[in-house]
């Protein structure tokens, strides 16, 4: 652990954490702005279609999702001798460029292409800053120091996601990803500032990063994070047309419906953490269970006023739980590799999130509704849960015969 004064500690893991608050709002504003940016880049398709339009504009989380599972590996391979707060300040700077030419491209397909270069930073930020974090502090502390990182991102949700979505609707899709650029530049000054230096991995190359790559088990751990957490996006993604064309109410209280995940994605992460550091297998299991049920009740009452926002906090609570859980399994089987481990798993969490969104588009499309997605979700997760149940089989199996080789 390096020393540092509590204070300059504190100010350190804030300003990283700031990082995953400005990660969140340009990952998830676009779900509560989707009817926004459907109207304002498909103008045609919106005036013949609603449902359509939004289906389609469903394609810009895709297309962000898709850049994560590109850059995470890749980044993470290349930045491997990198120290890591000079490889998080390139980091941001990336992000910033990114969402800047998000609300200016003038078409949708290049704002298609502007999503997915602005999403390749992802997965490496979040596995440098949770490193960071972790070692800041100190052993034992690496679900909680990732947990730190991805708090940022439970508190975008919670406040910040509202906030620009309503300031979205109001003004304009765009000013809103101008204004989350700002939140990239305002976390680049603050990590120059408070977050001190800190060397890669002694034993750092890419060949060891890449190395990870050959393990099945990271594969297997991935996998299950894909599949599983694809749940959650399924219903997150069309939260704002549930809210509107399910349960009746406003385009105003969209936020007020984020606001609910949010909640819920706070609370879950910071239990998920901290469960994770005392029992991996047992709180994966929970965390599965919980999100198949939590997103079975939010298929069934989200219908009613009362239904939505105790379902969406349910699904946000039982989903971020899982977050530092599937970091730290991930980092337990890519040893050596810790870097391309947490990058992985954010590349896991954008397949999820791309193949939520994807499979919940064509749902809609084929005119089963807006809660179709949540259906679609439930078997996601029961899938993950199997995933996450192979995965610990085969890890146990391997420790068996490693004694009988001795």
């Amino acid at each position: 652990m390096i020393e540092l004064s509590r204070g300059r500690r504190l100010a350190a893991l804030a300003a990283l954490a700031l990082g995953g608050v400005a990660v969140g709002l340009t990952e998830f504003v676009a779900m509560g702005l989707l009817p926004d940016i459907g109207r304002g880049l498909l103008p045609h398709e919106y005036a013949q279609s609603s449902s359509d339009a939004i289906a389609r504009a469903g394609w810009m989380i895709t297309a962000y999702a898709l850049g994560v599972v590109v850059g995470a590996p890749l980044i993470a391979t290349l930045s491997a001798r990198l120290p890591r707060k000079k490889l998080v300040l390139g980091l941001l700077v990336l992000f910033a460029v990114g969402t800047v030419a998000s609300a200016l491209a003038p078409t949708f397909d290049l704002v298609l292409v502007a999503r997915f270069a602005a999403a390749l930073p992802h997965g490496a930020y979040f596995g440098a800053a949770g490193l960071l974090a972790a070692t800041l502090m100190g052993p034992g502390n690496e679900a909680r120091g990732f947990a730190t990182v991805l708090g940022g991102l439970t508190v975008s949700n919670l406040v910040g996601v509202p906030l620009i979505t309503r300031l979205g609707q109001a003004v304009d899709w765009r000013v809103a990803y101008l204004v989350i650029a700002g939140f990239f530049v305002l976390t680049l000054l603050a990590v120059l500032a408070v977050v001190p230096e800190v060397a890669a991995a002694v034993d750092g190359s890419p060949a060891t990063e890449l190395r990870a790559l050959r393990t099945s088990q990271v594969w297997l751990v991935a996998a299950t994070g894909a599949v599983g957490f694809a749940g959650f996006f399924a219903v997150n993604t069309y939260i704002a047309p549930v809210t509107t064309d399910v349960t009746g109410l406003s385009a105003a209280t969209v936020p007020w419906a984020l606001v609910a995940v949010g909640l819920g994605m706070t609370v879950g992460n910071a239990l998920g953490g901290w469960l994770a550091d005392r029992d991996l297998h047992r709180s994966m299991v929970i965390g599965f269970v919980a999100m198949i049920v939590s997103i079975a009740v939010f298929s069934l009452v989200a219908s009613s006023r009362v239904g939505l926002f105790v379902g969406a906090f349910l699904v946000g609570a039982t989903s971020l739980y899982l977050g530092p859980v599937l970091q730290a399994r991930l980092i337990t089987v890519a040893p050596g590799a810790q870097l391309m481990g947490a990058a992985l798993n954010q590349s896991a969490m954008n397949i999820a999130n791309s193949l939520g969104a994807a499979l919940g588009s064509v749902a809609i499309a084929a005119g089963l509704g807006y809660l179709a997605p949540a259906r679609v979700g439930v078997a996601l997760a029961i899938v993950g849960l199997i995933l996450g149940l192979v995965s610990f089989a085969v890890g146990r199996r391997v420790r068996e015969r490693v004694p009988a080789t001795v």
